[in-house]
């Protein structure tokens, strides 16, 4: 009922920057957080940053200071973007978007959603 389109991922030389797009579409009433996470081969997904419907943001400690995390509330898309990046930050990135749907559920509430997009690579070279 939700649907995530992501892109922007590449291949970029050390030091390069890229910039990831997430745009929400579908059965939205409302979107509370939206964030970005990676993932290794055989590693677990891990956060990178997230933001929410007031604006308030938190980063993985390795990503401080170099990525910046943004939303445009107006078209439900969240920005992730990345500069001096570095080999280290080679992974498939994922946008992960939590809100509540249009369908009323059976307490009455809107129900509950969390979402996760296709996964984009970013590949960085020494």
């Amino acid at each position: 009922q939700v649907r995530l389109v992501e892109s922007g991922g590449g291949l970029v030389q050390a030091g390069g920057s890229l910039r990831l797009s997430c745009a929400a579409s579908g059965s939205i009433f409302n979107i509370n957080a939206m964030g970005w996470y990676r993932q290794a081969p055989g590693k677990q997904r891990e956060l990178v940053a997230v933001i929410t419907s007031g604006g308030s943001t938190n980063y993985a400690d390795s990503v401080k200071g170099r990525f910046t995390i943004s939303r445009d509330n107006a078209k439900n898309t969240v920005y992730l973007q990345m500069n001096n990046l570095k080999p280290e930050d080679t992974d498939v990135y994922y946008c992960n978007v939590r809100g509540r749907l249009t369908v009323i559920s059976k307490n009455g509430d809107h129900a509950d959603f969390v979402s996760w997009g296709q996964g984009t690579q970013v590949t960085v070279s020494s």
